[in-house]
């Protein structure tokens, strides 16, 4: 299989996210985001995805926690977010318009993952952290019938889900990504210096904004977010894909030059970011 080609995202290629919104719009105009994860010791990753699907644009976000004594009930700097047990989100899945799966969801991630695969109906999702691993590993199908699919693998993931070395994909990126797109049917974001995006048919495009200050904790957990809020907003996969990538990687480079440099960057501090970088409207 030969390399495939490639293009490079930019802000000209979805201006669409960037138009006014409407003074008639409410919040059920905007999109209900429903989030699963946060297992014991891990409430932390699905905290920062709900407040990144938040202030990103979606109308509702809902997190459902697969704890069954959850160390908390709501977030108490977002109380906006609504908070759940697993089993009761999923139980309104029906008013769900994108999920993000994956933020901490811990040990029990397959079978919470076959679960969304059954009830989420054409509702696009976000895979991410432990359900790729668990698909990785063998522990559920790929079989998630014609709903949009991402899957967001740091390298290492990646070298999981293709059964090779994260040397080897990091390697060659480009044809990686479009591997595991075309062995999966499913939209691949491939993590890391100049995020590789590649569609179902295996056309990739690099991201090329971003910096160092996104390798710490948590950054991923906030494009989980950011990305199934724009899925939920409406946009389509070729607008909301790479767009979220592109503002991820741009708002760490707005903070980079705020702060003198990449070091101590926090993934929580990318969210109000990535909310200045969505209200610069073309108006």
């Amino acid at each position: 299989m030969s390399s495939p080609s490639q293009e490079r995202i930019g802000r000209a290629q979805f201006e669409s996210l960037f138009e006014p919104r409407s003074e008639t719009g409410h919040k059920g105009t905007f999109g209900s985001v429903g989030l699963l994860g946060g297992a014991k010791g891990m409430t932390g990753a699905v905290m920062l995805a709900a407040r990144s699907a938040l202030k990103s644009g979606a109308g509702k976000v809902y997190v459902g926690v697969t704890q069954s004594t959850p160390d908390i009930g709501l977030d108490p700097i977002q109380p906006e977010v609504m908070w759940r047990q697993a089993d009761s989100l999923l139980a309104m899945a029906g008013d769900i318009q994108a999920w993000g799966v994956g933020c901490g969801l811990g040990h029990d991630a397959a079978q919470w993952l076959k679960t969304v695969f059954r009830v989420r109906g054409q509702a696009p999702m976000v895979i991410d952290a432990d359900a790729l691993n668990a698909l990785a590993y063998g522990d559920v199908a790929p079989v998630w019938g014609s709903g949009l699919v991402v899957l967001t693998p740091h390298p290492a993931e990646a070298a999981r889900l293709l059964g090779t070395t994260t040397n080897v994909i990091q390697h060659d990126r480009l044809l990686a990504a479009r591997t595991l797109a075309e062995r999966f049917k499913a939209w691949v974001v491939l993590k890391g210096h100049q995020t590789v995006v590649a569609d179902p048919e295996g056309r990739c495009q690099i991201n090329p904004s971003g910096n160092v200050g996104l390798a710490t904790g948590g950054t991923g957990d906030v494009l989980t977010g950011l990305m199934s809020s724009l899925l939920a907003q409406g946009f389509e996969a070729s607008i909301a894909i790479p767009a979220a990538v592109w503002l991820h990687g741009t708002a760490a480079q707005t903070l980079t030059q705020q702060l003198g440099g990449p070091i101590g960057l926090t993934a929580s501090e990318l969210i109000d970011t990535i909310r200045l970088l969505r209200n610069q409207t073309n108006a």
